[in-house]
């Protein structure tokens, strides 16, 4: 990719996916100003998303040549049950970031979810037609709309359940499976749903990636939707047996599969919303 250091801001720097941009785009030799909110640091600037004027003079002081946009209410339990302030996070703030990025001329890259979709009719174009079945969803096509409506210029990344290297299992739907597997505890764990758990460290790498070929001397403006995910399928009970596995156990104790579709006790989920990468392909990221 493109040699060129770039000043790259990344909010949600504090979570599970803006802690691995972050350091992919250190790791290049970039300068990151990383925001947050709850979990600011020495190193991490608070910023409350939801101020258009701090939003608007944080931008004005710091002037990033690129904008990567990983602060989300990501679990859909919640998003259900926190309906305001989750579509402030996901649907209002992405539309207003994007703006501000095009009048600095900066490039904006928004990420989503395969949750845009209905699970019915895998494997997901970039051009498919979106039919979210929870609040999330919602919130997240609501910002991919935003965003586009504001810059034209801008990108969107779907991705699938993320993982990584995580400060608290409770950051991953991935990541959490592992404790109940190594606590032997009881639990009913889905094995229909259809799920491609996708690394972080992954992720960072093709959204720098993207950032690099828009921003870099070879001004090639990477815009529209795109997808990214791993290739492999899994229930969360085979997640279960994998991280099993990798413990030396030798069976899951008191987990039981789950063979008949989910109840779920929020927030609805879709079956298979395996995404294709092939826009992604097309424009030599992999």
């Amino acid at each position: 990719m493109d040699a060129t250091k770039l000043k790259i801001m990344v909010t949600g720097a504090s979570g599970l996916l803006g802690r691995a941009v972050v350091k992919e785009a250190e790791s290049r030799g970039h300068t990151v100003i990383g925001t947050a909110f709850s979990r600011a640091t020495d190193k991490l600037a608070k910023l409350d998303l939801s101020d258009e004027q701090a939003v608007s003079d944080f931008l004005t002081k710091h002037r990033p040549q690129a904008i990567i946009h990983c602060a989300a209410e990501k679990r859909p339990d919640v998003a259900e049950s926190n309906q305001t302030a989750v579509e402030q996070l996901n649907a209002q703030v992405p539309g207003y970031l994007a703006q501000q990025a095009k009048q600095l001329n900066a490039f904006f890259v928004y990420i989503s979810t395969d949750y845009v979709f209905d699970g019915t009719k895998p494997p997901y174009q970039v051009d498919d037609q979106p039919n979210p079945l929870n609040f999330y969803g919602r919130t997240k096509l609501a910002g991919e709309k935003a965003v586009l409506a504001a810059n034209k210029q801008a990108a969107i990344l779907r991705v699938p359940v993320l993982y990584g290297a995580a400060k608290d299992p409770k950051e991953s739907a991935v990541n959490v499976l592992v404790d109940l597997v190594r606590d032997s505890s009881d639990a009913k764990v889905d094995a229909l749903q259809a799920r491609f758990p996708t690394c972080t460290d992954d992720v960072a790498r093709v959204l720098v990636d993207m950032t690099e070929v828009s921003v870099g001397s070879a001004g090639e403006n990477i815009s529209g939707i795109f997808h990214f995910s791993a290739k492999e399928e899994l229930t969360k009970y085979q997640m279960c047996q994998a991280f099993a596995q990798i413990l030396k156990l030798k069976d899951l104790n008191g987990i039981t599969p789950i063979t008949e579709k989910p109840k779920e006790p929020v927030a609805t989920r879709p079956d298979n919303c395996q995404l294709s990468t092939e826009a992604l392909e097309e424009i030599g990221i992999n």
